[in-house]
């Protein structure tokens, strides 16, 4: 991944993420275990590894579904604390759920202290509280986190526990899917997985070793798919009617291959159709909220001139104006408020926007008033970014952020009214390129079947970054500069929503971490930012930033770098010549970098300049100016990514066009004042010794 100019890839996107965090990540329809911490395996490397925080000597889960979509998941746990880290760790115990069809129950948490004796974990330290992201979301008060809190846990000493999860009546029902997958991160000693079926379950197919490493059953209503070569074990109750799938696996000398998708997945949604036609009817919107949202039109576009402009700002309020609500997918079991619930509440989860939107935009196209022209906009769809690889089996819990697609006659863009500071038509570049399941069945003749859309990899508009700095250096070596960016892409992004979620306050260190990255040090001062909200402009930022004894001009010469920021530079892939040749080199979105500099010096100041550069290649091009009028340097760069990937046989080439732009920003500028070039000669005032 490219890393682009200004921006510090490390302290900035973790400002970034601190702000951002949001709720535990709800899987399928049961709340998540608690995780640890990933450790080594033993054995891994000729060091020795250090000791692990805790060990779960047993974790046992046993999952039963019903015929109607109810289900029982009961998790059993063994852990041995081994020092005061694992302590912390386990002192409390979390799991999401909604209490509209789940409920969640503690049989047992008990202590079992290594100097003697247990402790029972009272009902008093049970909490049930609103999930964080819905405190003051009135209307979602059911999405809940239900925590134990475990006092006085010591090294050696055992942690037991027994959590259930009971669903009832789930909007999807009868309907059900499960995802598991075994741990591997080397923490747990022993794991058992039972899965209870309704109905028999028959053998469909079974591929040779070494073709695939995967076995399918289907059922009376559930397909299954066990991939991986873990040894299980299966039996069917007939005065039941259940089928069952066992699996003990001792982590310690069994084999668990590495798995890039879950090792057991469950789903009765035998086709994409199904899912796609009951996501569908709850993002339907009635005629009645389609009056609703038309008698909002006049208020988020009191003046419009044609439907472009109206459905960007339709966006801006959906955006802007109302509160996200940021949890996962799933979480409130795909059950949306109507419209008008929304728009008086000021606030929505991801797929209410998008059901507002798809509304807003479908709205706009029946009331344009010009009839005899076609709406710009031929097609509105709502999609979900999706996981889902290959044949497996089609389940909601592959299902991640939702967008509104739009379509018109020479394009497709994608919008997610989610993000708050984002301009219209931009979606985060880890969401460009991927596959997203339609909510729109398509036409293959005969039938309608559900498929994907790959979304946009272009950004909307051009991307580009512009850092101007104006700067002077005094008689007393102290550099003050004042420095302006202009910033449109995913940089731009980024900063918007760190300003935009940061106090007034907060700015000067936020712009800090910004000056850290470019190369500038100082006390800051002075920090300005354009509005957040104003999307339809590049987004801008100022600070000044002042560096006492910047230069010390008793030395002779001085040298001095020309004071821009860097460009980072993608890296070479770390691969074989012969793997690298027939891969592809990423550079990542088309941007275009302009970087300037003024600096004043001290009069009588003499300067020897840097020679430019200038590189040219299909992918990508690079110049240099540098230049001195009087006591005046200026200096520039420009740096424009024109391609997104190149070939990897042209590694070798892309390496030289690395290495002169690197060659270039490490030339120096020497600088030596003539004053003091004089008052250092022998028998001069300030050279006599006393």
């Amino acid at each position: 991944m490219k890393k682009q100019l200004s921006i510090p890839r490390g302290l900035l996107s973790g400002l970034f993420l601190l702000l951002a965090f949001g709720a535990h990540a709800v899987r399928g329809q049961e709340p998540a275990s608690p995780t640890a911490k990933p450790a080594p395996k033993p054995g891994e490397g000729s060091e020795k590894q250090p000791e692990l925080p805790a060990l779960i000597e047993l974790l046992e889960t046993r999952v039963r579904f019903e015929g109607n979509g109810d289900s029982r998941k009961e998790v059993h746990t063994r852990i041995r604390i081994n020092n005061e880290v694992g302590a912390r760790q386990f002192a409390r115990l979390a799991f999401d759920y909604n209490r509209t069809f789940q409920q969640i129950e503690f049989p047992l948490v008990r202590v079992t202290h290594a100097s003697g004796g247990t402790a029972e974990i009272l009902p008093s330290a049970i909490y049930d509280q609103p999930n964080p992201a819905v405190v003051n979301a009135p209307a979602y008060q059911d999405v809940r986190v239900k925590s134990v809190r475990i006092l006085g846990l010591a090294p050696n000493d055992l942690l037991e526990y027994r959590v259930v999860t009971t669903t009832s009546h789930h909007p999807l029902a009868p309907d059900f899917w499960l995802d598991h997958t075994f741990d591997r991160s080397g923490i747990t000693s022993r794991e058992i997985f039972d899965l209870d079926l309704p109905g028999s379950l028959y053998f469909e197919a079974k591929l040779p070793p070494g073709c695939a490493r995967e076995w399918m059953f289907s059922g009376d209503r559930s397909r299954v798919r066990v991939c991986g070569l873990i040894p299980y074990t299966s039996s069917s109750e007939s005065a039941s009617g259940h089928s069952l799938l066992h699996w003990d696996i001792n982590m310690a000398s069994a084999h668990v291959p590495s798995a890039s998708v879950p090792d057991v997945m469950v789903s009765t949604f035998d086709s994409g159709i199904s899912l796609v036609e009951r996501l569908a009817a709850s993002f339907a919107v009635k005629p009645e909220d389609l009056r609703e949202l038309r008698a909002h039109l006049p208020i988020v576009a009191p003046s419009t001139e044609t439907s472009d402009t109206t459905l960007e700002d339709a966006y801006d309020f959906i955006s802007q104006k109302l509160t996200t609500v940021d949890l996962p997918v799933g979480a409130t079991g795909f059950r949306l408020r109507n419209a008008k619930d929304v728009l008086n509440s000021g606030y929505a989860t991801p797929e209410e926007k998008c059901m507002l939107l798809a509304a807003f935009a479908r709205s706009l196209g029946a009331s344009r008033p010009a009839p005899t022209k076609p709406p710009p906009i031929t097609e509105v769809q709502i999609v979900f970014l999706t996981s889902r690889v290959g044949e497996e089996p089609v389940r909601p819990s592959t299902l991640e952020r939702p967008l509104v697609v739009l379509s018109d006659r020479k394009k497709q863009f994608a919008l997610d009214p989610s993000l708050g500071v984002a301009p219209f038509a931009f979606i985060p570049s880890h969401f460009r390129g991927r596959y997203a399941l339609s909510l729109v069945l398509a036409d293959s003749g005969d039938v309608r079947i559900p498929h994907s859309i790959r979304m946009p990899l272009a950004l909307p508009f051009s991307a580009f970054q512009r850092v101007n700095i104006t700067a002077a250096i005094d008689a007393d070596g102290t550099l003050t500069s004042k420095v302006g960016y202009a910033l449109r892409g995913d940089n731009e992004f980024l900063l918007r929503e760190t300003f935009h979620q940061s106090p007034r306050e907060k700015w000067n260190e936020v712009a800090q971490l910004l000056a850290l990255s470019d190369g500038f040090r100082g006390k800051i001062t002075n920090v300005s930012a354009s509005d957040p909200y104003a999307t339809k402009q590049p987004f801008t930022v100022e600070y000044e930033i002042t560096q006492p004894k910047f230069v010390d001009w008793s030395k002779k010469p001085v040298r001095i770098p020309a004071l821009l920021p860097q460009v980072g530079m993608p890296d070479l892939p770390a691969k074989s010549a012969a793997e690298a040749a027939s891969s592809t080199i990423e550079l990542g979105t088309p941007l275009d970098v302009e970087t300037h500099l003024t600096l004043r010096l001290p009069a009588g100041t003499v300067v020897h300049m840097p020679t430019g550069t200038s590189v040219k290649r299909d992918y990508a091009t690079f110049a240099s100016k540098y230049e001195v009028n009087g006591s005046t340097v200026t200096a520039s760069r420009h740096l424009n990514f024109l391609l997104r990937t190149i070939a990897g046989d042209r590694a070798g080439d892309y390496a030289a066009f690395v290495n002169a732009v690197q060659g270039d920003e490490a030339q120096r500028l020497t600088l030596e004042r003539a004053d003091v070039a004089e008052a250092r000669k022998p028998g001069s005032a300030s050279g006599t010794k006393d």
